[in-house]
């Protein structure tokens, strides 16, 4: 199984970067000898990953990084780097390699003082890899300070450095950056793609595969969650439930408190997942004895970590919001394709009797002024209008349609 493998439907940017990889892995056999490089080269030292959600750019540039650390002797052979077994792609791959650098926004925001250490980092040589990686998951995040200091990193890299940037759109991220970068654009996956695999890499039952691949529309993640945990299909199923709840205002503002603590709840069971064990690794390398007092100084430290898990909770609860009104955007784009006699795109067929419902009981245009509600929303939690009042003034509009 290749680095390649998880790229579902990406058959053309998997080509582009296995070529990319074996010109690398060139360049770094042929660094201290007397062979030329290749003359020709497609590897570059900027890349630029865009694509819709779901259509896997972090997954493609983790991997592309796993391909560039990779040490099978295959390659010797003529083998293709990125075989995904050596020490170099496994580590690459779950995140812990030493020379493979991962920057994710924490807030709504890739601060400078979160890009200083690894811009400095960026211009050292790898300690252990072929190549100094830095991986940008949110680079339509950074501000305009953490982008000032990419710029400057990007304009003049050290030789074996390589940066990795993942965005949505290309129009998110600084023109004077994108300029710098070679631009691959994913597309995303089709549904009988991501249910094929589903069943080949999860062994998930064919009919419960293709059924997480149509409601989550091709977005690789949601569906291998969708079919694997049936929490995350309760929490789908609940969301589906809230048009049929929102017929008066007591029902559309207890839907709309429901939906914000479900959202809080999800931030809460990832925060007590890492939190703790942050806190703790933190304790012990500034020499706190196990449950005892902290050494004198060391409180500021203590408290900028407490500070960026906050924002991480902040976050963590929006992307579960937002991940909910992606589920009810696409049921009430269900209720217009039925009122508008398409049959064909249903994507929640599951709750087929709620979509003919709802399409009976209004007309096209105050579905989509439901549509629009649910845009709005989003854009307002972007603006960090407070969720439940966000959510609020939703549900009404749902309501009022």
């Amino acid at each position: 199984m290749t680095v390649w493998d998880d790229l579902v439907g990406q058959e053309r940017v998997s080509a582009q970067l296995d070529a990319a990889a074996r010109d690398a892995d060139a360049l770094v056999t042929a660094a201290g000898t007397d062979v030329p490089p290749p003359e020709a080269s497609k590897m570059t030292h900027a890349w630029l990953f865009t694509g819709p959600p779901g259509a896997g750019r972090n997954q493609a540039a983790r991997a592309f990084a796993a391909a560039l650390q990779c040490v099978s002797p295959d390659r010797a052979l003529g083998g293709s780097p990125g075989c995904g077994f050596c020490d170099g792609c496994h580590t690459a791959l779950i995140g812990t390699h030493a020379d493979v650098t991962t920057v994710a926004a924490v807030g709504t925001q890739i601060l400078a003082d979160d890009m200083r250490d690894t811009v400095r980092k960026s211009f050292t040589s790898p300690a252990n890899g072929r190549w100094q990686v830095i991986l940008v998951e949110d680079a339509e995040r950074l501000n305009e300070k953490s982008a000032n200091a990419v710029l400057k990193a990007v304009e003049e890299p050290a030789p074996r450095t390589v940066w990795l940037l993942c965005a949505p759109s290309i129009e998110d991220v600084l023109p004077t950056i994108r300029s710098r970068c070679r631009h691959l654009n994913l597309s995303t996956p089709s549904v009988d793609a991501v249910a094929d695999m589903l069943v080949r890499r999860e062994g998930i039952e064919p009919g419960v595969a293709a059924a997480a691949a149509r409601a989550t529309q091709g977005h690789v993640d949601r569906a291998r969650r969708l079919a694997t945990d049936p929490a995350a299909r309760e929490r789908r199923a609940a969301v589906l439930r809230l048009p049929l709840r929102v017929e008066d205002i007591g029902g559309a503002l207890k839907a709309a408190q429901e939906l914000v603590d479900a959202a809080a709840e999800d931030a809460k069971q990832l925060a007590e997942e890492t939190d703790a064990k942050e806190t703790e690794e933190l304790r012990a390398a500034l020499g706190a004895s196990q449950g005892g007092r902290m050494p004198r100084g060391t409180a500021g430290v203590i408290k900028d970590l407490e500070d960026k898990q906050k924002r991480r909770r902040t976050r963590t609860q929006r992307d579960s919001l937002d991940l909910a009104l992606t589920d009810l955007t696409a049921f009430y784009r269900d209720v217009l394709a039925l009122q508008l006699g398409s049959r064909v795109a249903i994507a929640n067929a599951d709750a087929e009797d709620a979509l003919e419902r709802l399409a009976r009981g209004s007309s096209p245009e105050s579905t989509l002024r439901r549509i629009e509600a649910i845009a709005a929303c989003r854009d307002a939690l972007d603006r960090n209008v407070a969720p439940l009042l966000a959510v609020e003034a939703m549900t009404m509009a749902l309501r009022a349609g």
